[in-house]
């Protein structure tokens, strides 16, 4: 799956990524490579939890309908939502723009044993402010600097961090949009708003291409992931995740000693007590 991350200081030019690419496997085998990962994401996540020494980020970016609700319901389906959280970032609130952009990221960052999920991220501050000249470019130009900063602190706190760029095509998001028209129980999801976003394809693909060139480091790399295919999507997505939670060697917590003495009472208490 290295083939999606984004090298450190590389320069990104989307037009050079296969938005419908399958990784020449069928549907069918998709669904199920993806069936195997989620097993395997279970059992990584209770292990994660019960050793209590990592912390695991995952964020989310794309454009609209590119598909992270999608993404979360189908990767972390299986895990126990003990251990597990989402985030999402919608527009600020008066008090979050009284402070800092990254005050309110801060304090939803994941704790030892805890899997976060951000739906949308901190990286907003240099996506929709920057298209939308929300700001002058003098302001959100030195946020790479200022996010590779922040992800570096938690990278170094024992922070595990992976970003994925769910990467569509034009004619795929307006083929979604038409899609939520044509389900009555997708309607909800519909906004004319989106539309008018739209309009603004080119800049945010700009925006994204600098986002991806200046903040995939070696401590929080990006994934480009071609997402067309929304089961390859997930697929992909869950295969990078699992692989990088194994690689963190966790270890469950030392039994109780003398367990067996243990065994031995609790025998003892159902023996004499058989209802």
């Amino acid at each position: 799956m290295e083939q999606y991350r984004v090298t450190p200081k590389s320069k990104v030019d989307l037009s050079q990524y296969d938005t419908y690419y399958d990784g020449e496997i069928s549907k069918k085998d998709g669904k199920k490579m993806l069936e195997e990962y989620g097993k395997t994401l279970r059992d990584l996540q209770e292990l994660l939890f019960a050793e209590r020494k990592q912390k695991v980020m995952v964020v989310l970016q794309g454009i609209d309908t590119s598909g992270k609700d999608s993404t979360i319901e189908n990767v972390f389906s299986k895990v126990n939502p003990q251990g597990t959280k989402v985030v999402n970032f919608k527009v600020p609130t008066p008090i979050e723009l009284a402070h800092d952009y990254l005050w309110r990221v801060h304090p939803h960052t994941p704790g030892k044993g805890e899997i976060v999920i951000f739906n949308r991220s901190h990286y907003e501050d240099v996506l929709v402010v920057r298209v939308h000249e929300l700001m002058p470019k003098s302001v959100w130009e030195k946020r790479y600097d200022h996010m590779n900063a922040f992800e570096q602190l938690l990278a170094d706190e024992g922070t595990t961090i992976l970003k994925f760029f769910l990467h569509i095509s034009k004619k795929e998001q307006a083929e979604r949009f038409l899609a939520r028209l044509d389900r009555p129980h997708k309607r909800w999801k519909f906004n004319p708003g989106d539309l008018d976003e739209r309009k603004y394809w080119d800049d945010y693909i700009a925006a994204y291409e600098d986002m991806l060139s200046r903040t995939s480091t070696k401590y929080a790399p990006w994934y480009v992931i071609p997402s067309d295919r929304k089961w390859y999507r997930n697929m992909t997505i869950a295969s990078v995740i699992v692989e990088k939670i194994k690689s963190l060697d966790m270890q469950f917590p030392a039994e109780v000693p003398d367990i067996d003495s243990y065994r031995e009472t609790l025998v003892e208490m159902i023996e004499g007590n058989p209802e």
